[in-house]
């Protein structure tokens, strides 16, 4: 019985060792797996707006405008409520971002208005949105 207890201790300390220093960079390969807001790599990355490419300056421009972006708010998306986030009211038409994370192909769509701007992010059949504050965008 005491053995049992001896281990299950040595083997919570290792474990508890183990987490508390993990090198730098899998701690943000693991933080990045559970991001809602990644950053976008220009060249693994296409852009839209009204059916158009952008390229050159003016894709880098809006990456680089995105990535530096402040995340304000995740909204809840209820089952059977997409509709309304996909295609919201009164809204020009938006940009539409395409990419690849590993095997999965996402789709960002990228509605700007006065003081905020909304992105719903979708991929295989998930659908999640939220809301960021940039001035450039």
């Amino acid at each position: 019985m005491t053995w049992i207890v001896v281990l299950s201790i040595i083997i919570a300390s290792a474990l508890k060792l183990l987490i508390t220093t993990m090198p730098t960079p899998v701690v943000k390969w693991f933080l990045g797996k559970f991001e809602l807001h990644s950053k976008l790599d220009p060249s693994h990355v296409s852009i839209k707006k009204d059916g158009k490419q952008l390229e050159g300056e003016q894709k880098l421009k809006f990456i680089s405008d995105f990535n530096k972006a402040t995340f304000l708010k995740k909204y809840y998306v209820h089952p059977g409520n997409e509709h309304s986030f996909l295609h919201p009211e009164n809204v020009k038409t938006p940009y539409i971002i395409n990419y690849k994370i590993g095997k999965k192909d996402v789709q960002l769509s990228v509605y700007s208005y006065k003081d905020r701007i909304d992105v719903v992010k979708q991929y295989k059949k998930k659908l999640e949105a939220y809301s960021l504050l940039s001035d450039n965008l």
